[in-house]
């Protein structure tokens, strides 16, 4: 039987609350499962490339997800980077009707390009509100945004806060 293999993309910036949901949830889909960390050049990063990957890294080992790696690549399609892996199915996720739309796209364009499936997770209701643009801003006004993190992307936003 071929193993199953799952790649999960994303910037990442930070890890919420709803990425480790469906982290989890996908952890028990795929006998391996990658999250690539990759630079969405559309954004300005909140936190460095380096500290993404140490954040995720930390918090899968903190859940004990044994089969769940992260990766990081520069630039090139998710495509190739799920063949070089022997990815079976890319893993994606979905807030609301406009992400459905988005990932109808991409779905479309991975399965021309690669005759690669796409998962697709609905989020939690009672995580479907949580995005990274979101946490940022509630930190950019000093709020409380500790509820919609890992405690260990908490910490790491508290000592950017306080080294400037």
């Amino acid at each position: 039987m071929t193993e199953k293999i799952g790649l999960f993309t994303g910037s990442f910036d930070p890890f919420t609350n709803g990425h480790l949901d469906i982290v989890k949830r996908g952890a028990q889909l795929f006998d391996k499962l990658y999250i690539g960390a990759f630079q969405n050049d559309q954004k300005t990063a909140f936190f460095t490339r380096d500290e993404r990957i140490n954040q995720i890294e930390s918090v899968i080992r903190e859940e004990k997800l044994d089969n769940v790696q992260v990766i990081v690549h520069e630039r090139d399609l998710t495509v190739n980077v799920a063949k070089k892996l022997g990815v079976t199915a890319l893993l994606r996720s979905i807030r609301n009707s406009q992400d459905l739309e988005h990932e109808q796209s991409l779905s479309y364009f991975n399965q021309e390009l690669a005759d690669l499936e796409t998962i697709i997770l609905p989020a939690r209701p009672d995580l479907a509100y949580i995005s990274s643009t979101r946490i940022r801003e509630v930190y950019s006004y000093d709020a409380d945004y500790s509820q919609w993190v890992p405690t260990s992307v908490a910490q790491a936003m508290k000592e950017k806060r306080k080294n400037g």
